[in-house]
């Protein structure tokens, strides 16, 4: 006996979905700055021999840092213009840059090498080495935008008192030493409300920070004793972790012990090639 011819289903086989049913993904990050070594051209060594000097006392300043704690300063105020090109090439530009508001304002570049920093502002001058400059520690929290602790929330705002209730108690209760405290705005059911609210609230401090890794992290200080407001953005600037975090300063802008070791070996490696 002949089966019987049936038609096959329909909405299946090719032709058959729309071509713009495509699966989007989160772009990944990419990009990350990494250490490459550099060293700078000199014809003449003795030409840069101050620029030379302070690189010795930097990588000095490094190891004793490293192994004993605490910062060290170097002046870079009386170098000529041709040694100080050849120091700022020497140094380059790493992944972390600050902001620090007051008098002097004072702008913050990291070099290269991991914990060796260089300032400048109207009568700043110079490179300091350590975990991260004193004084954007010392300004972090003096108010530029004063905190209003007790400001009625507007419509919309509904877990903002609560997650400020817990911020303000942890700040109180801050010692040197403490563990960082987070509140992870990504993780916890909040409107946009909220997040106007807290910040209206915490106010703002004197430090802001940006450093460039995977993407950029995004710190600023409150005008709250140890309260950071940290955004990390992928490479497409899409904020991918909101957190407020209770701490001296936030771990992503500090240079380890480790790092500081490292740096002094890159130093003498750069200075021996050039010498």
């Amino acid at each position: 006996m002949q089966t019987p011819f049936v038609m096959p289903p329909t909405g299946f086989g090719p032709g058959t979905q729309a071509e713009d049913d495509t699966l989007e993904y989160i772009a990944l990050p990419s990009g990350m700055r990494t250490y490459t070594p550099h060293t700078p051209d000199v014809d003449d060594p003795a030409s840069v021999a101050p620029a030379l000097a302070v690189l010795h006392q930097i990588a000095h300043a490094c190891d004793t840092v490293a192994a004993d704690g605490g910062r060290a300063q170097v002046s870079l105020a009386e170098l000529s213009d041709a040694a100080r090109k050849f120091l700022a090439d020497t140094l380059g530009q790493g992944e972390v840059s600050m902001k620090l508001r007051g008098v002097p304002a004072i702008a913050v570049q990291e070099s290269v090498f991991a914990g060796v920093w260089v300032l400048r502002g109207a009568g700043v001058d110079m490179a300091e080495i350590g975990p991260v400059p004193e004084q954007a520690v010392a300004r972090a929290h003096l108010p530029q935008r004063p905190a209003t602790p007790g400001t009625p929330g507007a419509p919309g705002v509904v877990n903002a008192p609560a997650l400020l209730e817990e911020l303000t108690d942890k700040s109180r209760a801050w010692t040197h030493g403490a563990p960082v405290h987070v509140v992870n705005l990504t993780l916890l059911p909040h409107t946009p409300e909220d997040l106007d609210h807290m910040a209206t609230v915490m106010g703002d401090g004197a430090v802001t920070i940006l450093s460039r890794g995977y993407g950029n992290c995004r710190i600023t200080a409150a005008a709250v004793p140890h309260v950071w407001r940290v955004q990390f953005f992928n490479s497409s600037d899409t904020l991918i972790l909101d957190t407020w975090e209770v701490t001296e300063m936030p771990e992503v802008a500090i240079a380890a012990p480790e790092d500081l070791s490292d740096s002094a070996a890159r130093i003498r490696d750069v200075i021996g090639a050039i010498q």
